[in-house]
């Protein structure tokens, strides 16, 4: 089963690294993972795809909790929005242009580069979604692409949300 995690950490250099490297030792692989910045400059949320059962989790989730920069992991339901954005490069001649438009626009993508040899198509959505345009492209010609890994937020007031201390806030963990 695939589980995905919520990660906040300290937004300092060699973080991620930190991270990723607990993940290596104890043999666990990641499936996905995307980073950024959150509302909070001080703070980055890294959201983890892992394909495991509950006691690999628990164990990730207790090795995370582990790590100094780490302040809080949290299990994002089933109850919440995923995306990724994918950039595909496909093979175009002009006679098969207009399909591959055509399709484009079935998937709600955009279409933002075009050139004699290729049209680049951005895509947002989870990830059957970009699986299914991926197969419908195959038959023009991939040429390359590039994914950006899941984010995924919990709907409604679950939320995972750091508010310093030292403005006397109280911490919002959902």
């Amino acid at each position: 089963m695939k589980y995905v995690l919520g990660v906040l950490v300290d937004n300092h250099p060699g973080v991620l690294s930190k991270v990723s490297g607990l993940f290596s030792r104890r043999g666990f692989n990641i499936e996905s993972l995307a980073v950024g910045v959150t509302e909070n400059p001080e703070v980055s949320r890294i959201t983890i795809v892992v394909d495991g059962d509950e006691y690999i989790v628990d164990q990730v989730t207790k090795q995370l909790n582990k790590l100094i920069n780490v302040i809080k992991v949290a299990i994002i339901g089933e109850d919440s929005i995923s995306r990724e954005l994918a950039l595909i490069k496909v093979r175009a001649t002009p006679a098969t242009r207009n399909q591959i438009v055509d399709i484009v626009n079935i998937f709600r993508a955009k279409v933002v580069d075009v050139n004699r040899n290729s049209i680049i198509v951005e895509i947002t959505g989870d990830s059957k979604k970009i699986a299914a345009l991926e197969e419908m492209l195959n038959d023009f010609g991939i040429l390359e692409m590039v994914r950006t890994g899941n984010i995924s937020i919990d709907r409604g007031n679950k939320m995972i949300k750091y508010i310093n201390p030292m403005n006397e806030e109280e911490k919002m963990y959902g």
